[in-house]
């Protein structure tokens, strides 16, 4: 598992709540071990109706879905960027992931106190973000003073390049603007990435709710909308609460409980399905050795890179690839059908995967 998204926010905002019943959800119903990898680490499954379909034309021993790691990390607090609470530990996990879940308190209640002292998710999200903020820009500092001294004694064209870089991300997030949001060319994306920059990830802001707020959340959760659409990011709103109480009951009781507060799904199949689209990936099928399986790959991934994502000898001794979209598979009712009319392609090493595209790699060992 190498897709991890981290839950962040201050504490007390419902974000172990979060974590709780994505995993108990996930473990109650897939048939792979989607459960917590260790305390804070857990694995999910992505909600796919495709996968199914696929499963019901070409009868597998058993399908797997893809997955995406969920990671609760300790609790932010003002000062963190300095080390205050556990800073440090905060900020350490988050460079650790490749996206962020930013869970928002939007509910009251008076035995939970509110490290802030009330419930304001604007400025909540303002505190968050201007830690990450700070923690960046003190990175990014270092590293440009350690180019700068090698762009003036090595007269370094990329150490030039590398400073330019520095030095408009540096005034970005003085200007409030993270990084995520910078415009960068190739070599100045380049020249950024191996610092793991916090803004740099995306985000999908999860607003917290009461019960009594559903399903559309109230002005709370309203603002956390706002704020996410400025930002260009998704918000989704929740009761980790009662998302957590319907994890621990059945299909059917779950559905019960959640439509008497006017909600059609859990909330988690929503952040769940977020965070997909937050890493900007595409899912292919294959339907090798008995078992039809869901991979995630980014967008624009070719073929070959594909393949090795399932094994490092499929990308080096790849050959071609077998290609039909999941919706041709299903009409023509089974693989041998697809082929006996001719609906099935080859595809050589340029061919960028499409999202539903079903597979079968020829690889020479």
């Amino acid at each position: 598992m190498d897709l991890a998204i981290g839950i962040v926010g201050l504490p007390n905002a419902g974000k172990s709540t979060v974590f709780t019943a994505l995993t108990r959800a996930a473990a109650a119903v897939a048939p792979y071990p989607f459960t917590t990898i260790e305390p804070h680490r857990g694995v999910v499954p992505v909600p796919d109706e495709r996968l199914a379909a696929v499963a019901r034309v070409t009868h597998p021993d058993r399908t797997v879905p893809a997955a995406v790691a969920f990671v609760d990390i300790a609790g932010l607090v003002r000062g963190a960027s300095r080390g205050e609470g556990l800073g440090n530990q905060f900020l350490g996990q988050i460079r650790e992931v490749q996206a962020l879940a930013h869970v928002v308190r939007c509910f009251p209640d008076p035995e939970v106190p509110h490290v802030e002292g009330a419930v304001d998710p604007l400025r909540d999200i303002a505190l968050v973000e201007t830690e990450l903020a700070l923690a960046d820009l003190a990175v990014l500092e270092r590293e440009r003073e350690r180019v700068r001294a090698l762009a003036r004694t090595q007269a370094d064209p990329r150490a030039r390049a590398r400073l330019a870089a520095l030095t408009a991300a540096v005034e970005a997030l003085q200007r409030g603007i993270p990084i995520r949001r910078l415009s960068l060319d190739a070599d100045g994306a380049a020249a950024l990435h191996p610092l793991r920059l916090l803004t740099a990830k995306p985000v999908v802001y999860v607003a917290n709710v009461a019960d009594v707020d559903l399903p559309d959340g109230g002005p709370a959760a309203e603002a956390v909308r706002r704020q996410a659409s400025a930002a260009g990011a998704e918000a989704v709103v929740l009761a980790a609460k009662l998302e957590a109480e319907a994890a621990a009951l059945d299909d059917a009781e779950a559905a019960q409980l959640l439509a008497a507060y006017g909600l059609a799904e859990r909330g988690l199949v929503r952040l769940v399905q977020a965070a997909y689209r937050l890493l900007d990936l595409v899912t292919f099928f294959t339907t090798a050795s008995k078992e039809v399986r869901a991979w995630p790959v980014p967008r624009g991934t070719r073929a070959p890179q594909a393949a090795g994502r399932i094994h490092t000898d499929m990308e080096r001794g790849f050959i071609r690839a077998e290609v039909i979209h999941w919706e041709a598979l299903v009409r023509a009712g089974s693989l041998r059908a697809a082929h006996e009319q001719g609906l099935i392609r080859l595809e050589g090493k340029e061919y960028v995967i499409q999202d539903g595209d079903v597979v079968q790699f020829r690889f020479a060992v």
